[in-house]
């Protein structure tokens, strides 16, 4: 929707802007300093108030770590059908965002709300970071090894939320994931041997891997067996779950990707599954793998592998 607008080339210290479909907008004030904005809010994916607060709060502040900055303020978006949804249900939202926020230290100063057909929320952030430490998605190298950071599978799981058929285990695994802030992003910023990051969301694991090799004009090569998938998820994708969501992406980018010919449906229904506050997707040069790992072991995410590699050649994936 913005490719007729005028690029931002007048405005030197605007480091990331919409030319690389980054994670958020990073502007330099000065030296030492670069603010990094970004603003996500979205309608419930889950039933419960908290839950969704939380959800959406999470996915939000996401990206200011995507970028390798540190969130400091943000503001609160709400959108309810006033007199239909119960004041109760619209503060349980409110507080789990504010509890996710508080755990990390950024205060919500304020915000804005409006009367909506139906119940939305979610939170512009901003963050800081130093300029010589923004991770863009567009500066991955030849060589470069791929690292996720946490499992596939949060669509499908709400998918099956929504049809009444997720079991209580599987909602606390959906839940317990998609509320896990990215926060290995901040050190990892740090880290001259990481050089691209992205957090997947929408597009899917798929989608959002193309955007990094389109950007820095590289292929990738991605090993479906090595890729984090939650559990219950995968189950579910066995027996034949997938989302309409995720079947558009395919179509949307089918022709940039490669995939085995006896490969099961499943697997390009986890490859194409639209995340909420999914995982880091990393670029680094091998020597920076274990390190890495260790960053991401260090803060609890268990599940964060090796999965792919970069190469010379023309912007595509191909799944093995």
């Amino acid at each position: 929707m913005l490719a007729g607008t005028p690029a931002a080339g007048i405005f030197p210290d605007l480091l990331v802007g919409k030319e690389s479909s980054d994670d958020a907008a990073v502007y330099r004030l000065n030296d030492a300093q670069a603010v990094v904005a970004t603003t996500d809010f979205f309608m419930p994916i889950v039933d419960d108030p908290y839950d969704f607060g939380c959800i959406a709060a999470s996915n939000a502040i996401s990206d200011i770590y995507a970028m390798g900055g540190k969130p400091f303020l943000a503001l609160a978006l709400l959108g309810v059908p006033i007199g239909k949804l119960p004041m109760e249900d619209i503060q349980r939202i409110v507080a789990g965002g504010h509890d996710v926020c508080a755990r990390v230290g950024v205060p919500i100063g304020g915000g804005h709300s409006i009367d909506a057909p139906e119940p939305m929320y979610g939170l512009v952030v901003l963050g800081l970071v130093k300029p010589d430490e923004v991770k863009r998605n567009d500066q991955a190298r030849a060589g470069d090894v791929l690292i996720l950071g946490k499992g596939l599978g949060i669509g499908i799981l709400s998918a099956a939320l929504k049809k009444g058929e997720l079991k209580d285990k599987a909602y606390r695994q959906m839940r317990e994931t998609a509320t896990q802030l990215n926060t290995p992003g901040l050190d990892l910023a740090a880290m001259p041997g990481v050089h691209a990051m992205t957090d997947v969301t929408g597009f899917g694991l798929l989608g959002h891997l193309l955007e990094i090799c389109r950007g820095s004009k590289l292929a990738a090569r991605l090993d479906f067996d090595a890729v984090p998938l939650l559990s219950a998820a995968r189950h579910l994708a066995e027996a034949g779950y997938r989302t309409g969501a995720g079947d558009r992406n395919w179509s949307s980018y089918s022709a940039s990707v490669e995939l085995p010919g006896a490969s099961p449906a499943w697997h390009r229904a986890m490859l194409t599954d639209p995340q909420t506050s999914g995982g880091l997707l990393v670029a680094c040069d091998a020597a920076s793998v274990p390190a890495v790992l260790e960053v991401f072991r260090a803060q609890d995410f268990k599940q964060a592998a090796v999965i792919g590699s970069f190469s010379a050649g023309e912007p595509r994936v191909i799944v093995s």
